[in-house]
């Protein structure tokens, strides 16, 4: 099990050259193929309601231009690629808003990469990363906001439950893991969930790894539940704070909420670490 194809969502964001050298060093790997996937930001549906030759001057023109710039954006991500010297890749416009439009491409796919929603992000792409999670069925590695992004996965940190979720990502998280020079397996005990600990212990996945030729280590980590309303994802807070103490390159977690993001809440651990995540994360839905 590899990744031979992967497709990163292409922008004209400053922090796209990052996500798309990312993309093309896990390429690379297995001399799998890019795709670099822009929208256009308008629904696929009003594209197919426009029938030839009858179409409203104005609004033509407008999705003139948003075409115009996603292939100015796919042009940049081509050069970019034929200078990282990716063997194989493909530039697409994407005829549809981005969430969905991401979604339904990247079913096609082994592995998507997005970047993380920057504090500033338009509507559209504030909502991308947990529209794509939730609905495009394919793990999907999250590059964050800001500072460089060296190697991804020599050091790889997982966050384990024992839960469905976490054992999604675990296994579709298998090549990356396979290849890693570290696997650090975590577990954290909370005393509201009593039981937590004995589950993922009793899933125990380091046996299983091992005959997938992965050597990993676990530890349990216990968390003090400290009663403000602002605590209440200490789990996602200290999540990342152990990746940064391990000096992870990459964190490997389940994600966890309703399916319909936009009419539910996140998961509290998953929207903790979505918003404050420092390096890469695997996610699994």
């Amino acid at each position: 099990m590899a990744y031979p194809t992967i497709l990163v969502h292409v922008d004209d964001g400053a922090r796209c050259a990052e996500r798309i050298g990312v993309a093309a060093q896990l390429a690379s790997r297995v001399g799998g193929h890019l795709i670099g996937a822009a929208p256009t930001g308008v629904s696929r549906f009003l594209f197919h309601s426009m029938p030839p030759g009858k179409d409203d001057p104005t609004l033509a023109l407008h999705l003139d231009m948003l075409r115009a710039q996603a292939r100015a954006a796919l042009a940049a991500f081509s050069a970019r690629c034929d200078a990282l010297r990716v063997a194989s890749f493909e530039a697409r416009v994407i005829d549809d808003e981005a969430g969905p439009g991401i979604s339904l491409a990247g079913r096609a796919a082994d592995l998507v990469l997005l970047g993380q929603a920057g504090p500033h992000a338009r509507a559209g792409l504030a909502e991308l990363p947990a529209h794509v999670i939730s609905g495009c069925g394919r793990p999907v590695l999250m590059v964050p906001d800001a500072g460089p992004v060296a190697a991804v996965g020599r050091r790889i940190l997982v966050s384990w439950d024992g839960g469905r979720e976490a054992a999604r990502a675990l296994q579709q998280a298998l090549p990356l893991l396979k290849g890693a020079e570290q696997v650090l397996v975590a577990v954290f005990e909370v005393a509201s969930a009593e039981h937590a600990v004995a589950d993922a212990l009793a899933a125990d996945p380091r046996p299983w790894l091992a005959r997938h030729g992965v050597k990993a280590t676990l530890a349990v980590h216990a968390i003090e539940h400290q009663r403000r309303l602002n605590r209440r994802h200490e789990v996602g807070e200290r999540l990342l704070s152990l990746a940064s103490d391990v000096g992870a390159d990459l964190l490997v977690m389940g994600s966890y909420g309703h399916s319909r993001f936009r009419e539910s809440l996140l998961g509290g651990v998953t929207r903790t670490v979505l918003e404050a995540m420092t390096l890469p994360v695997f996610m699994a839905h």
